[in-house]
This record gives C-alpha cells, sequence and structure tokens, in this order.
C-alpha cells in the first residue's frame, strides 16, 4: 500500500476545509432572508405606524427615534430594518410591531430587499471557492 504524498492530502484536505466554510455560509445566506421575513410577518401582525427622525447613520445600524400614539419616544437599540438611502435629519415613514416597538422597518420596505444583496454576496463567494479549489487541483496534476 503506497501513502499519497503530503502534497496531495494537504490539498485535499483544503478543498474539504472551502467546501465545508462555503456550506457554512450558504446556510447563513438562507436563514438571513427567513429571519427578515420573520420580522416583516411580526410587524404585519400588530402594525403600528410612525414619523421617524434618522439621528444617527453608520454601517451596522441606523439609529431612528420616534413616538408611538401614546406619547412613547422609541429609540430601537439595533435600528431600523432597511435603512439604505437614509441620511442623517432625515424624517422617514416606519412600520413597528406595537407589542414590540424595538422591531421598526422603513415603511414599504420587506425582506425581498435583502435577497439581492444576499444572492450576490453568495454567488461571489461560491466562484471564489470554484476558483481556488480548480487552481489547487490543476496544481495538483502537474507535481
Amino acid at each position: 500500500m503506497t501513502k499519497t504524498p503530503r502534497g496531495v492530502r494537504v490539498r485535499r484536505a483544503v478543498c474539504k476545509a472551502l467546501f465545508v466554510v462555503g456550506g457554512v455560509i450558504t446556510l447563513v445566506c438562507v436563514l438571513l432572508p427567513i429571519a427578515c421575513w420573520r420580522d416583516d410577518v411580526a410587524i404585519e401582525r400588530s402594525m403600528g405606524q410612525a414619523v421617524a427622525q434618522v439621528d444617527s447613520v453608520s454601517f451596522n445600524r441606523t439609529v431612528v427615534r420616534y413616538a408611538t400614539p401614546d406619547g412613547r419616544v422609541i429609540i430601537p437599540s439595533q435600528g431600523v430594518l432597511y435603512p439604505a438611502g437614509l441620511n442623517v435629519g432625515d424624517n422617514v415613514r416606519v412600520e413597528y410591531d406595537q407589542t414590540n416597538p424595538e422591531l421598526t422597518r422603513v415603511a414599504g420596505r420587506t425582506a425581498v430587499l435583502s435577497l439581492l444583496p444576499v444572492g450576490t454576496f453568495l454567488v461571489s463567494v461560491w466562484i471564489v471557492i470554484a476558483a481556488v479549489v480548480t487552481v489547487l487541483r490543476r496544481f495538483g496534476t502537474r507535481v
């Protein structure tokens, strides 16, 4: 019984690891729009509407402030859902879950908006994985 060369074993392990990482990333990318859809369903079950002021915009969240009909001022700690295109100082219509006002989205925007960026990211990841695996396999036949 001959032992396969170490370089071949390493390349095979790297390929397998890349496929595992790609699978995990794919799972996360499938779960993200599902989570967005779940949040949308929660908002639509008990929807409240308000006009909010955008207080801050950063990479990971956009903070808004709005008042509910009973006079409470709400500032969702996780920011607003689907904030693309908002700027500090803007007034924007929002929809929120009346049972959990922390769950707030920009009015008229839904989980459908998550499909394009998630899909584009997922395709890009698999193109990179396919390219690396192809290079590793071709390199392996020349050794």
